[in-house]
């Protein structure tokens, strides 16, 4: 028999004996063992009926059964029941269990008195809801009456001000718990460090954990997982080598935390520090982990280690099949990225907007205009998936990558919302590939409104005439350049040994090996030389004699830094090169010919995505 039932039965039964109907009420218990074959319930008529409906008031609230909750409600109400507090605080957190705030309101608003566990469970409730508001207007209540509070109570109110990010609020909490004495409490001093975390404001975080006296696993994870939602990554591998030390336990939520931040980074050798200890500690088959430690090894070019690791979790979720989706398709590998979406679904995970972002982005790596056209269609039509700025973004890509330029612009022309400067400039940079000069004037138009600061746009439409020849044009396009406030970044390459991250720029003067670097690049040139290499002087778009160019190409960041890994490295172990603008075409017939005359693996990420060189080839295909 059902808890409800037996409460609907007892009910009837004690409503019967408080009417002095004794024999009603021994026959609704008989009639009640004998349908229901249910031999203690006679046995129940001497018991008293308070504990039993709290126990099915728990039992709803656990089963987040609203109807019979209620049901349940109005029994106690007819027995007389509710005005007692230990009763009502049970409604309440049922309520709230079941999402029906206002119910729980109209309980606490109704209690002829209230405890401490009646304030907590209704501000739980509404922190639940995310209703922050609510919640300061509570705590100022419970103020005003002078009802007794805990750690627990501003805790609570702090973790609200976190969901709203109420600065103002949280400080003025901060100088309570300081007048009342309570910010030498955990659970206070955690909530404190977490608000001003979320609210961007670190170093307010880092003076409250410095200063607490106590720290439990939850404290440590909340700060390394504020470093990294600040985009502070080196502060959180640093952060995360002092809770080493500490011989605090680790968490699932640490070491998600500390795993993204070095995949943010593509900090391979902390990454792969970090996987040891989520191997020792068992936390590996934890999804959020694994999804974590699939986005780092894509990150990082480490490919078929992400794929190893979304192999092995036992469960899957739609997060991690996007992240190996994603790097599959980041790491020129877009046959794999969308075999991989097809079986997201026949495992039964529908894809999702990001899903469809990385399967278009995998399109457009392969030129596959049609496919792309396919996916953006079905995402609408299949899965109920309006198309977002993304999507479109990742179409003009598709459109522009195979040359069609023109259709690109249309495309753009004819959104139902405005162009992001990422879209024009995937048209211009699309221009420089394929020679279009009238539609990257439009396309550069349309960048030097939306981004009148940034100087790549101009050095890009310059890049365009200069490939034509066209030197006047060259020239007024640089002297807008230097008319205007715009900047250009600069490119550079970087690499990391061991535990220390070396950095080059074009024509690298200050390395302290840098000497060394250009001696052992000339040897390398010669041998790519004699197996037909020859530098790519249409890339060197300054106006200068060809020697000069060649000058020029042969020092780009790129070479640099793998020449210098070439030097440190292990003779088995790849070269791995991050970079913040596009490879250049010359730098990467470079790295074709360097992985054939070294037999050495090469990596290297730029801006848009990663080229795996090998025995004289790249993974792009000559598609990038």
């Amino acid at each position: 028999m059902k808890a409800l039932q037996r409460c609907k039965i007892f009910s009837s039964y004690f409503y019967a004996q408080r009417r002095n109907l004794s024999s009603v009420a021994d026959a609704t218990l008989q009639k009640a063992a004998e349908e229901e074959e249910f031999d203690s319930v006679w046995k129940c008529k001497d018991t008293n009926i308070l504990p039993f409906l709290h126990r099915t008031v728990q039992e709803c609230a656990k089963e987040r059964a609203a109807m019979n909750g209620q049901c349940v409600h109005s029994q106690i109400i007819k027995l007389g029941y509710e005005a007692d507090t230990l009763t009502t605080n049970m409604l309440i957190n049922m309520y709230s269990k079941c999402g029906i705030v206002d119910f729980a309101r109209k309980v606490f608003d109704e209690m002829p008195h209230r405890t401490l566990v009646s304030w907590n469970t209704l501000m739980g409730s509404y922190i639940q809801k995310k209703d922050g508001e609510e919640v300061l207007h509570l705590f100022v209540q419970m103020q005003r009456e002078g009802t007794q509070f805990s750690g627990f109570t501003v805790s609570g109110v702090l973790c609200a001000c976190a969901a709203k990010f109420a600065v103002f609020e949280s400080k003025q909490l901060h100088a309570f718990a300081l007048k009342v004495s309570l910010e030498s409490n955990v659970f206070v001093s955690t909530a404190l460090l977490d608000v001003y975390a979320k609210c961007g404001l670190m170093n307010d975080a880092f003076r409250v954990f410095d200063s607490m006296p106590e720290r439990n696993d939850v404290t440590w994870s909340s700060m390394v997982a504020g470093y990294v939602q600040n985009e502070l990554y080196e502060e959180a591998i640093m952060f995360f080598h002092r809770l080493q030390k500490s011989r605090v336990e680790h968490n699932q939520f640490t070491l998600s935390s500390i795993i993204s931040a070095c995949a943010a980074l593509a900090a391979l050798l902390e990454g792969n520090e970090v996987h040891a200890i989520v191997r020792k500690t068992g936390f590996g088959a934890n999804l959020y982990v694994a999804s974590s430690l699939v986005d780092l090894y894509a990150r990082c070019g480490c490919i078929d280690e992400a794929y190893i690791v979304f192999s092995n979790a036992e469960a899957k979720n739609a997060v991690i099949w996007n992240s190996m989706i994603s790097g599959f398709a980041r790491n020129a590998r877009p046959l794999e990225a969308m075999t991989l979406f097809e079986k997201m679904q026949l495992a039964g995970f529908y894809p999702t907007e990001v899903t469809y972002v990385s399967v278009l982005s995998a399109c457009g790596h392969m030129g596959l205009v049609d496919k792309g056209r396919i996916y953006f269609d079905k995402m609408k039509k299949e899965h109920n998936i309006s198309p977002n700025v993304y999507h479109y973004s990742c179409m003009v890509d598709i459109l522009g990558r195979k040359g069609l330029v023109e259709e690109a612009t249309d495309f753009i022309e004819n959104m139902p919302f405005a162009a992001t400067p990422s879209m024009w400039g995937s048209v211009l940079a699309s221009c420089r590939v394929h020679g279009n000069v009238e539609v990257a004037e439009i396309a550069a138009k349309h960048l030097f409104e939306l981004e009148p600061n940034n100087a790549g746009n101009h050095v890009l439409l310059s890049n365009i005439y200069a490939s034509k020849r066209r030197w006047g044009d060259v020239a007024s396009t640089r002297k807008l350049l230097k008319d205007s406030e715009a900047k250009k970044e600069r490119g550079k390459s970087w690499i990391q040994i061991k535990d220390k991250v070396h950095t080059f720029m074009v024509g690298e003067r200050n390395h302290p090996s840098i000497i060394e670097v250009y001696s052992r690049l000339d040897e390398l040139l010669v041998g790519m030389e004699k197996l037909g290499y020859k530098g790519k002087t249409e890339h060197d778009l300054h106006d200068v004699e060809e020697s000069r160019k060649h000058e020029l190409l042969r020092h780009h960041s790129e070479k640099l830094a793998f020449t210098f890994g070439l030097m440190c490295l292990p003779s088995n172990a790849p070269i791995r090169i991050m970079k913040n603008l596009r490879i250049c075409g010359d730098c990467h017939s470079f790295m074709k010919f360097a992985s054939k005359v070294t037999g050495r693996e090469i990596i290297v990420r730029d801006v848009n995505r990663f080229h795996h060189f090998a025995n004289g080839s790249c993974s792009c295909g000559e598609f990038w």
